[in-house]
């Protein structure tokens, strides 16, 4: 039996993909909604993006579920991307903020 994948792991790795527009990471940028772990280790990741016409639309789901893929452990990852609530400012993070000038 595999060693279960935390949710610490996937944030881990969210970290690492960038919005191409935006120099701060997608889960800074308060672009992932929900993270689940089966008891499988199958990831299930609800995001968004920062707008439906994000040139990143195509390549971003496929990057983070790639990413989240290459966790060892992991069994399978699908990403779902939604537009409700849609994405605005005020769900960056502090840091993401900050690094940003928005504060």
């Amino acid at each position: 039996m595999s060693t279960p994948v935390t949710e610490e792991q996937v944030v881990e790795v969210l970290k690492t993909c960038y919005d191409p527009e935006i120099p701060v990471n997608i889960y800074e940028l308060g672009l992932i909604y929900e993270v689940k772990i089966s008891p499988s280790n199958e990831v299930f990741i609800k995001m968004t993006l920062t707008t439906p016409h994000c040139p990143a639309a195509a390549s971003l789901p496929f990057e983070v579920e790639s990413k989240v893929r290459s966790i060892p452990g992991v069994t399978d990852a699908k990403v779902d991307v939604v537009w409700e609530p849609m994405w605005n400012p005020s769900m960056m993070s502090e840091a993401a903020k900050l690094e940003l000038g928005i504060l």
